[in-house]
């Protein structure tokens, strides 16, 4: 029997991932799982794991590029209600980490509670969100995390408390575990306040970069001292096309895609601005945006 013949009614087969990411290309997942139990979701994660089965988990697919000939193993979709529960006890959250992080940032606050007023319009799970540190430059979502309840590779349960995740500029210490639970902690202020400095943040968002474009956010990360969408504009990489990948004239540290492109053609631009930049500069940009190629590592990787 094959490993995931206990799952057929939760697992679709060679499903196309185009539809679930922001860009609107890339391939097929040879599996596409929507667990509808934590106990579902570990019996799977572990038949994976024992038949080297790469897994990974896809969010709101905000930060994603999946290769053109998709991936080559399970892609696990957190949506169903089980794991997109929240309860409170005063000011602190359990989350469940597929929970959509737009509407509850903003829910919290119109509340009052402070602390996610920094992720205004940023598209992205609390788990996708928690596991690359996401943020801008009014704060990251770290601040605000107190610990997270996660299934390891073997399919056991584990919660880590903040210092474990490590986290830090787009990056945390968690990299093979797929997230479940997260404790979320505010402060209290008034809510016209905390709705005020939330309008703000997401209509400077809204102002500066292309929104209702198909893109996936930043692609390179900033490197220390610098920003690199200044790095890329005075390149002069604005309105740079490579098949139907452009680099936006709106945001140059953003890749817009058109109806044509491919994965392929977006990969080629990035490669043009990072070799652009560091001709122009003498610095090497580093990705933020994640590459799904089509066999991937034992691993698990969280796509906003």
């Amino acid at each position: 029997m094959n490993w995931w013949q206990e799952f057929e009614n939760n697992i679709e087969h060679h499903a196309p991932l185009s539809t679930l990411t922001w860009f609107r290309v890339g391939g097929c997942a040879r599996f596409l799982f929507r667990p509808n139990s934590v106990l579902c979701l570990t019996l799977a994660i572990k038949r994976a794991h024992e038949e080297g089965v790469p897994v990974r988990v896809l969010g709101a697919g905000a930060n994603v590029l999946v290769s053109d000939a998709g991936f080559d193993g399970i892609v696990i979709k957190l949506n169903h209600p089980t794991f997109r529960t929240v309860s409170w006890q005063a000011t602190t959250a359990q989350v469940g980490c597929g929970v959509d992080l737009m509407p509850f940032s903003r829910k919290c606050s119109e509340l009052g509670l402070t602390g996610l007023e920094c992720l205004a319009g940023v598209p992205a799970t609390i788990g996708g969100a928690i596991r690359m540190n996401a943020g801008g430059s009014a704060g990251e979502i770290g601040a605000i995390v107190r610990n997270v309840t996660l299934v390891n590779p073997d399919g056991t349960i584990d919660t880590w408390p903040v210092d474990r995740l490590m986290l830090g500029y787009r990056s945390s210490a968690i990299t093979c575990q797929v997230l479940l639970v997260a404790e979320l902690e505010f402060d209290a202020d008034d809510p016209k306040k905390v709705a005020s400095r939330y309008e703000k943040l997401f209509q400077q968002k809204q102002q500066s970069q292309p929104l209702a474009d198909k893109s996936a956010g930043c692609i390179f990360k900033n490197p220390t001292g610098h920003k690199a969408g200044q790095l890329i504009d005075s390149a002069g990489l604005k309105g740079t096309r490579v098949g139907g990948a452009v680099v936006s004239d709106r945001h140059a540290n953003f890749i817009v895609a058109s109806q044509e492109a491919t994965a392929a053609d977006i990969l080629s631009l990035m490669d043009v601005i990072g070799q652009r930049v560091l001709d122009h500069h003498g610095i090497t940009l580093e990705r933020e945006i994640e590459v799904w190629e089509p066999v991937g590592q034992e691993a698990v990787a969280t796509g906003l």
